[in-house]
């Protein structure tokens, strides 16, 4: 599951390398804030390339929403499907079958660039948080699903089996979300895919080789620690996981 993420590029890099343009001026300086770690619960604003409009990166709340609950439902609706994850993460193989994945599959698929996010590792029922990020320090690219509700959209991202790397780190439920590489990014937005097409780019794995995987402090879990700081995606190393070969 993905429900920790970061998101530290400035906007002009992520108008360069996604050839999209933010929506807004007013929305820059917002958006050039780094965010060293954005918890899904609180249902953050991030930035997202919609399918409808793929050239633009346009604000997105963390957390999809049935299209048919209006603007001043949206809070309600979150603290009622907390009890199913938020709405922050939606199964990719529940694509064409769930009743609120099956409305933007076909017509609101998007990008949600990133940074970075972290997965939970669990030993000996304690659990140890791994940040993944792009080697070269690029943006990576996860794909979602999107709702509009008024003038807001409401965003998901998509999970499947982890990848070998991924179902050593997040070993107990070994899921991962789904990260485009650059050359599909574009196929991923098109309004011409089929179903199978859709399958394809979901199951298609990211190239390991291009992350980086390390573990970080554990001020990430607590929810009385600020961990929008800097220093939560430095690196450290804990004693009992020196086996754990990636």
């Amino acid at each position: 599951m993905c429900f920790h993420t970061s998101t530290t590029h400035k906007t002009k890099k992520l108008e360069e390398h996604f050839k999209a343009k933010l929506s807004s001026e007013t929305i820059r300086p917002l958006f050039d804030k780094p965010n060293y770690h954005l918890n899904g619960f609180s249902h953050p604003n991030m930035l997202v390339i919609p399918q409808e409009k793929s050239d633009v990166l346009a604000p997105g709340v963390w957390g999809i929403v049935p299209s048919n609950k209006a603007s001043n439902e949206i809070k309600d609706y979150y603290k009622e499907a907390v009890k199913f994850g938020g709405g922050l993460n939606a199964q990719s193989e529940k694509l064409f079958s769930h009743f609120l994945y099956r409305e933007g599959v076909m017509s609101k698929r998007c990008i949600i660039p990133v940074s970075g996010f972290f997965e939970p590792h669990e030993n000996l029922k304690k659990k140890y948080p791994f940040y993944i990020s792009q080697k070269e320090k690029e943006p990576l690219a996860l794909a979602g699903i999107y709702s509009v509700i008024d003038t807001y959209i409401t965003f998901t991202i998509l999970t499947k089996e982890a990848s070998p790397m991924f179902a050593k780190i997040h070993n107990l439920k070994k899921r991962q979300p789904v990260i485009l590489d650059d050359d599909v990014i574009d196929n991923w937005l098109s309004s011409e895919l089929t179903q199978d097409e859709i399958k394809e780019l979901v199951n298609s794995n990211y190239p390991e080789s291009k992350l980086n995987a390390y573990t970080v402090s554990k001020d990430l879990f607590s929810p009385k620690v600020d961990s929008n700081i800097e220093s939560i995606i430095s690196k450290i190393d804990y004693q009992e996981l020196s086996n754990l070969s990636l």
